[in-house]
């Protein structure tokens, strides 16, 4: 048996299969995202809370995984990618299993959290293996087809959790991972070779506490901002206080990052002129998109009265649009370029947007799957290409640093995105209910809440292309500048 592993990890195909494996890995981390988006109506309903708590639900899934995201390059170079990873997936499992056994909201928090630890470590290292075993030449069609697994989550993850919701109950959208994840933790005993950083720095414990503390606290501030229980609001002191500490705490990351020798994140790479560029579109461009993806659902069910098999029905398209169109996307970046790909993705998905902006209790099913198809299009358009533009022009070296750092940004963006919309929808409902400029029932005003949000989102997206075009834009100016 070991002789055949060896020989196994030594053949030509062995990088196509570690591959198939972190895409198993990714499917799994992504899935619990989208499919708890469809179940949360369900998780709202047993616990009784509001959406102000019931939010945490993602977030604390999410914050936890992007503390993770750094910390586990490190944690990788010192006692080994594969070890690293399949303590991930373990934690991963176990976290599922914990939040299927919830009694109380705050526990299934709690078990999200331990289930963001794994996540983080399976998102973290799966793009920064991919990227070391695959050569320059061939890492476009692999991180286009590594793009397929997160697509794949995309479509499938709502359907099946609004099958699991409806048919069983909300508990099983997290025990589903269970088998999974034990295929998974064997696959990358028997397929993954072990690999170590022999130049490994001290971990950064001080920027590891000040990205730990950010993080809860700027999500609780803008949770409690607007929440029911909050007669202040913004003005409350816990709510000024948190947003204080963070912000501190932000800054005391950023300066130890750009000064000690062995950083958490070493966001000295987004000096790179490509790798700068990329980060802040995908900053501000997830923001908008993993914010809208955690809007749709919440219309659907709570707006129009759809099931949540119903409402997991009509993303199915999505996710098989983002795959093929990011597979093909990769390969075509090779002849003309990555930014026109983005540009094109990034203003479908703010098209998407907008139409969503104009969604009313009467909107018929075809107007939702014209919304979701752009969006498809969209991030199919968008993911792949930014990714090589990103890497383009790092050291190998470099990748399992940047990897961190895109992922992190990626979860952080989305964290803040998912908590911000959630406040601005707060807001605007309590604006139409006092305001009366809305006709028709609570229902109605609950959907211009959320409509409202829509609109906010394709500015946010449309925003997300400054970047791009001005880079377009100096190089004809560099072109047509005569030498």
């Amino acid at each position: 048996m070991k002789t055949f592993v060896m020989r196994f990890r030594a053949g030509k195909g062995y990088k196509w299969w570690v591959l198939g494996m972190i895409m198993i890995g990714t499917f799994m981390a992504v899935l619990d995202i989208t499919v708890v988006n469809v179940g949360m109506p369900a998780i709202m309903g047993a616990f009784r809370v509001g959406i102000s708590t019931a939010e945490w639900v993602i977030t604390a899934y999410m914050i936890t995984m992007t503390l993770m995201l750094p910390t586990a390059g490190w944690l990788a170079d010192k006692f080994g990618n594969k070890r690293v990873y399949i303590v991930g997936m373990f934690l991963f499992t176990l976290g599922s299993w914990l939040c299927g056994r919830a009694w109380t909201d705050w526990f299934l928090i709690g078990s999200r959290a331990l289930q963001g630890v794994g996540g983080g470590i399976i998102q973290s290292l799966g793009l920064a293996i991919v990227s070391r075993e695959f050569t320059p030449e061939q890492r476009g069609t692999a991180l286009g087809l590594w793009s397929v697994a997160s697509a794949a989550s995309i479509s499938f993850g709502p359907l099946i959790g609004g099958y699991l919701v409806d048919d069983y109950s909300w508990h099983w959208i997290f025990d589903v991972n269970v088998p999974l994840g034990a295929i998974a933790i064997l696959a990358a005993l028997v397929i993954q070779r072990e690999w170590k950083n022999p130049r490994i720095g001290r971990f950064d414990w001080i920027g590891f506490a000040s990205v730990a503390l950010f993080m809860p606290l700027a999500i609780y501030a803008l949770a409690r901002g607007n929440a029911a229980t909050n007669p202040k609001g913004w003005a409350a002191p816990e709510v000024v206080g948190a947003f204080a500490v963070s912000g501190i705490a932000l800054a005391v990351f950023v300066l130890r990052e750009l000064r000690t020798k062995s950083p958490l994140l070493n966001i000295r790479l987004l000096g790179d002129r490509n790798f700068g560029v990329a980060m802040l579109v995908l900053m501000i461009f997830g923001i908008g998109m993993l914010g809208g993806t955690y809007l749709l659902p919440l219309y659907m069910q709570n707006g129009l009265g759809y099931t949540a098999i119903m409402a997991g029905m009509v993303f199915l398209p999505v996710g098989l649009i983002q795959g093929t169109l990011s597979t093909v996307s990769g390969i075509v970046t090779r002849y003309i370029g990555s930014v026109p790909l983005m540009v094109a993705g990034i203003a479908a998905m703010t098209l998407s947007f907008w139409l969503a902006g104009r969604f009313t209790a009467e909107t018929h099913r075809s107007a939702i799957m014209t919304v979701l198809y752009l969006r498809g299009f969209g991030m199919g358009l968008t993911f792949a290409p930014l990714n090589i533009f990103s890497l383009k022009r790092l050291a190998q070296a470099d990748m399992a640093a940047a990897a961190g750092i895109a992922n992190s940004i990626k979860q952080l963006s989305g964290s803040i995105g998912i908590a911000l919309l959630t406040a601005i929808m707060t807001s605007r409902i309590s604006y139409h209910t006092a305001a009366h400029d809305v006709a028709g029932s609570q229902t109605d005003v609950y959907i211009a809440g959320v409509t409202d949000d829509f609109a906010i989102v394709a500015v946010l997206t449309l925003a997300a292309m400054t970047p791009l075009l001005l880079l377009l834009v100096r190089r004809k100016n560099k072109t047509l500048r005569p030498e």
